[in-house]
C-alpha cells in the first residue's frame, strides 16, 4: 500500500504544481470565449464551472480508466508509474493544450487544430481518421452496458432491447443542445462514478492489503507480455488517450473564462488517473484474493473483475451503485463520440449547426455507419475483442498527432514546447512500436519491433530540429 499511497499523493501534488506550470505556459487571460463570442443556444453555451468539470471528466472517463486499468494490473507497480508520469506530464497537459488551443481558435476541433499547426493534408486525413475511432467508440459501448443492464433487470427487459433504447438516447444526445440532456444529466452520472472509485478506494484502505510495492521490481508481475509497449497501450485513458482531444473541443466552447481551463482539462484528467490507479490496486488485490494471480486477465475478463469487485466489496446497494456506474461510464461514452463526430464533419465541411435540419443532415449518415459497426459485432463472436483492439491503437496514434500539433503551436508561440515535444516523442516509440508487435499489427517480434520503434523516433525527432531551425531562421530574417 506504500507505493499506491505514494502514487496517489503524487497525482495530487503533480495537479498543484506541474499543474500551474502548464497553466503559466499558456497564459490564460480575460479575452472573450467562443461561449461568449459565438454562443448559438447549441454546442456554444456558456455552462457553470462545476458541470465543466463533471461533464469533461465523463466525457474522457467512460470505461477507459476501469477496464484499461484491470488490464494494466497485470504489469504490477509498472501500471501505477505510468498512471502518475502519464497523467501528469502526458494526459493532462495533452488535454489542457488541445481544449485551451480550441478556445483560442473559435472552439475548433481536432482535425482542425492539426490542420491548422501539421497542414491541411495531415487536417483531412485526420478528419478520416478521428470520425473512424469515434463511430469506433460508440459502437463499442452499447453492447456492454446493454448486458449488464439486461442482467440488472433479471431478463425482464432483452439485452436488445436496452440495445436499442442506448442507441435512441445516443441519437437525442447527439442531435438536442448540449445543455439539455448532456449538460443535465451527466453531472450525476460523473457522481455516480466517482462514488465508485471513492468507494473501492475507501475499501482498499480498510483491507489494506498486500500490493506489489516499487522495491520489488517494475517488470510484467502475472504476464510474459513486454511491459513496453504494451503496457503504455493497455492503460490509455487513465495515463494519456487521443480520445480526450476529440472531446477537450466539446467544453472548449462552453467555457465562460480561460481561467477555467486548469480545472476542467488538466484537473479532469488528473481526476481519471486517481480512478485508474484505484481500479489497478484493486484488480491486483481481485487477482490474488481468487487465486488467480499468475493467470490475470485471463481467467476473467474485464467486465467481470469490475462487477465482483463491486459486489464483493461494497456491498448490494452500493455494487449495485457501482456498476450503474461502469454502465453511465460506458453510455457517456458513446453518447459524446457521436456528438463530436457531428461536430467534425460540420467543421469540415463548413456546415453550421444551428438549424436541427442541418444537424440531421450531418448525423444520419454517421449514426448508418455505426449501426453497421454495431451489428458486426453483435453478430461476430470475437467482434467486440477485434474492434477494441483496433480502438486501442488508434487511440494513442490520435495522441500522438494531437501532441505533435500542440509542439508546432508552443513553438509558433514562443512558448516552452519540451512540455508537450517529450510526451510525442515517447508515444511516437509507443504506437510505432506497438503496430509492429501486436497480433493486430504485423505481428512481428521485439527484436523488429524495438529498432522500428526507435526509428520513428529518430526520424520524426530529425524533421522536427529541421523544422524548428528553419523557423528560427525565418524569425530572425
Amino acid at each position: 500500500m506504500i507505493t499506491f499511497t505514494i502514487a496517489l499523493i503524487a497525482l495530487i501534488v503533480g495537479y498543484v504544481l506541474y499543474g500551474r506550470f502548464i497553466n503559466r505556459i499558456f497564459v490564460p487571460d480575460n479575452r472573450p470565449t467562443p461561449a461568449v463570442s459565438m454562443a448559438d443556444g447549441v454546442d456554444y453555451i456558456v455552462l457553470p464551472p462545476w458541470k465543466l468539470f463533471m461533464i469533461q471528466f465523463l466525457n474522457i472517463a467512460g470505461l477507459g480508466p476501469i477496464f484499461g486499468a484491470i488490464m494494466g494490473a497485470q504489469f504490477g507497480t509498472g501500471a501505477y508509474l505510468w498512471i502518475v508520469f502519464g497523467t501528469i506530464f502526458g494526459g493532462a497537459v495533452h488535454d489542457f493544450f488541445v481544449g485551451s488551443i480550441s478556445m483560442r481558435h473559435s472552439g475548433e476541433s481536432l482535425p482542425q487544430i492539426v490542420g491548422r499547426f501539421l497542414g491541411s493534408g495531415m487536417k483531412r486525413v485526420m478528419c478520416v481518421f478521428t470520425i473512424a475511432l469515434l463511430i469506433l467508440v460508440a459502437a463499442v459501448w452499447v453492447e456492454g452496458p446493454a448486458d449488464i443492464l439486461g442482467r440488472m433487470t433479471d431478463g425482464y427487459v432483452s439485452v436488445m432491447a436496452w440495445i436499442v433504447a442506448i442507441f435512441i438516447y445516443y441519437v437525442l444526445a447527439t442531435m438536442l443542445p448540449i445543455d439539455k440532456i448532456i449538460g443535465k444529466i451527466y453531472p450525476i452520472f460523473a457522481a455516480t462514478l466517482l462514488f465508485m472509485a471513492v468507494g473501492i478506494m475507501v475499501m482498499l484502505y480498510v483491507k489494506c492489503p498486500d500490493l506489489p510495492e516499487m522495491w520489488e521490481g517494475f517488470g510484467t508481475k502475472y504476464d510474459p507480455a513486454p511491459i513496453f509497449p504494451m503496457l503504455f497501450i493497455s492503460i490509455a485513458c487513465g495515463a494519456i488517450s487521443g480520445f480526450h482531444a476529440t472531446q477537450s473541443p466539446l467544453m472548449a466552447r462552453c467555457i465562460g473564462n480561460e481561467r477555467l481551463a486548469r480545472p476542467v482539462f488538466y484537473g479532469a484528467m488528473v481526476t481519471e488517473g486517481i480512478v485508474a490507479l484505484v481500479w489497478a490496486a484493486a484488480a491486483t488485490v481481485f487477482y490474488h484474493d481468487n487465486g488467480i494471480a499468475d493467470s490475470a486477465g485471463k481467467a476473467f475478463s474485464a467486465a467481470a473483475v469490475a462487477f465482483g469487485i463491486s459486489n464483493e466489496w461494497l456491498g448490494t446497494i452500493g455494487g449495485t451503485i457501482a456498476t450503474l456506474g461502469i454502465v453511465v461510464a460506458s453510455i457517456s461514452s458513446g453518447d459524446t463520440a457521436l456528438r463530436s463526430a457531428r461536430l467534425i464533419v460540420a467543421d469540415f465541411f463548413s456546415i453550421g449547426q444551428h438549424s436541427v435540419l442541418r444537424r440531421v443532415m450531418v448525423s444520419v449518415p454517421i449514426f448508418i455507419v455505426t449501426l453497421l459497426v454495431l451489428v458486426y459485432s453483435l453478430n461476430d463472436a470475437n467482434g467486440f475483442k477485434i474492434i477494441w483492439r483496433y480502438f486501442a491503437w488508434c487511440n494513442q496514434t490520435l495522441a500522438v498527432f494531437a501532441l505533435w500539433a500542440i509542439t508546432v503551436y508552443l513553438v509558433q508561440e514562443r512558448k516552452n514546447y519540451l512540455a508537450s515535444l517529450l510526451p510525442a516523442l515517447f508515444m511516437t516509440a509507443v504506437c510505432s512500436t506497438y503496430i509492429v508487435m501486436a497480433p493486430e499489427g504485423f505481428a512481428l517480434p521485439a527484436t523488429v519491433g524495438y529498432p522500428v520503434g526507435a526509428f520513428a523516433v529518430a526520424a520524426t525527432g530529425f524533421m522536427f530540429l529541421r523544422w524548428i531551425r528553419k523557423v528560427r531562421s525565418a524569425t530572425r530574417l
